[in-house]
């Protein structure tokens, strides 16, 4: 069995926590790991291979990252230019597997769901590889416990049960009005689509040709002209740009004769808006949950989460309160569920608070930008040990660095040496420079910028052992060592 982790979503509905760059699934919302990470561990069954994870190209160094740190050694990472939704994302893995000989049974998972009773999961994992390896395309369906009018419904039949004990899917059901989620709730016959599913490679590739035979063939063309690098994939973009847009739902399931239902009672949530968020975590005496340094008077029923500075509230029910060190949020419980309509308003004016927090991971480490002016910007630098910023220059900004703790490795011109804390340098406008960590503790430094133009666009790569180099960019003349 080999889990396919999809981790390509935006969580714009919890924004502004979940940002483009850095979205839900790679953070820790529920307990110490990301929801990434506990997609992964959850599956500690010796049945189970390395996992394929599909990402956007843009997030494959948190994707490596957070694996490593799991230990977690992946079947392979599958890089999309762009989404194009769980159909060709789902292909494109299937492909993956079966280049190597296999044909196994698929797991495909979202990277952002919660599953807090790992038993039951386990159990319905081991009836729906049965079901699998028959020939069967399985949902897991999440048996409601109240009227839910935010989520898909399966409606089955009970009496047309498989062979291997799970249930015929009779219809897809979109997200119903109230009466209807009461009605599916009373009758016993409908469950929550989880959006998780199980099936054997080359039977979703045949029911994908039968049923989308566009998105088989632009997929499976796709990957042809895709770039492997030893176990990453790097999505050929040209083609994959045309490819149709669509669910693994309605390419595939709703329409094939081999869709069966597993039940599924493991205390699931999909963490899909903040108010599901406030659902799985352990509350006050007074329906409360608070997150950081939260100051609470008369209020009931909230969700606060404060990053930088305390937060305080006072004579407020049912209301979100997210606080973050460039953007805060006030919202309704009851509205959660278009929190993305704000998202889209701050697209639509340009503003950088939908795609990136002020603090912005890189592979080497991050930066938090705490000061802008018109002609200045300053940024806390951490480089991680044995990281080194690319090989690069700027055309419109001069840099001083200063260095607050641990050892920095300097390149500026054809001079390298060592600086320590307290120590600083400057590097002028259209100077070849770069910056590394030789140490075993992370490098803080400041760096303030000064100049006409100071965006993170202006930046002319020479070298990086991360690959960002553009392939037009020739290389520099040898530079010489020198420490100091």
């Amino acid at each position: 069995m080999i889990p396919v982790i999809l981790s390509g979503g935006n969580g714009s509905r919890l924004w502004p926590i979940s940002r483009k760059q850095n979205p839900k699934q790679f953070l820790p919302l529920v307990g110490q790991q990301t929801l990434f990470q506990q997609t992964i561990q959850r599956l500690s069954l010796e049945e189970v291979s390395a996992p394929v994870v599909v990402c956007n190209d843009a997030h494959r160094f948190l994707v490596e990252e957070q694996l490593e740190a799991i230990n977690c050694a992946p079947h392979s990472i599958l890089l999309e230019p762009f989404g194009r939704n769980t159909a060709p994302a789902v292909a494109l893995a299937a492909f993956s597997i079966l280049e190597n000989g296999q044909d196994d049974v698929m797991l495909v998972l979202p990277a952002d769901h919660v599953i807090e009773n790992i038993e039951p999961f386990h159990h319905a994992l081991k009836i729906a590889s049965a079901a699998a390896q028959s020939g069967e395309m399985v949902l897991f369906g999440i048996t409601p416990d109240k009227p839910e009018t935010g989520f898909g419904y399966i409606q089955t039949t009970p009496s047309a049960t498989t062979e291997n004990g799970t249930l015929r899917v009779e219809a897809f059901v979109e997200k119903p009005n109230a009466e209807k989620a009461q009605a599916y709730l009373a009758s016993g016959d409908y469950f929550w689509n989880s959006g998780m599913f199980m099936f054997q490679a080359s039977c979703y590739l045949e029911e994908l040709k039968q049923h989308e035979p566009s998105i088989y063939e632009k997929v499976l063309s796709t990957f042809q002209r895709s770039r492997k690098e030893d176990k990453v994939l790097h999505i050929d973009s040209d083609i994959f740009a045309h490819c149709p847009d669509d669910s693994i739902d309605y390419a595939v399931m709703e329409k094939t004769t081999k869709a069966c239902v597993v039940p599924l009672q493991a205390n699931w949530n999909d963490v899909g808006s903040w108010s599901a968020l406030w659902d799985v975590h352990a509350k006050d005496e007074n329906g409360n949950v608070a997150k950081g340094d939260v100051l609470l008077e008369q209020t009931s029923n909230c969700y606060v989460h404060g990053e930088d500075r305390m937060v305080a509230l006072l004579g407020l029910d049912n209301v979100v309160v997210v606080d973050t060190k460039d953007a805060l949020m006030v919202a309704s419980k009851d509205k959660v569920q278009d929190v993305k309509k704000l998202v889209q308003a701050i697209e639509k004016k340009q503003r950088p608070e939908a795609n990136a927090h002020r603090e912005v991971y890189r592979p080497w480490g991050c930066y938090d930008s705490v000061d802008n002016g018109s002609r200045h910007q300053v940024k806390r630098i951490t480089v991680k040990p044995g990281a080194r910023l690319s090989l690069q220059k700027h055309h419109h900004r001069a840099e001083h660095w200063i260095v607050v703790s641990g050892t920095a490795e300097v390149t500026c011109g054809e001079r390298t040496f060592l600086m320590s804390e307290n120590q600083s340098t400057y590097i002028p406008i259209g100077e070849l420079h770069r910056l590394a960590n030789p140490g075993k503790i992370p490098l803080e430094i400041i760096e303030v910028q000064s100049g006409s133009y100071l965006g993170e666009d202006d930046i002319v790569r020479f070298e990086d052992i991360y690959g960002r180099v553009d392939s037009n960019i020739s290389a520099p003349t040898k530079i010489n060592v020198e420490e100091v």
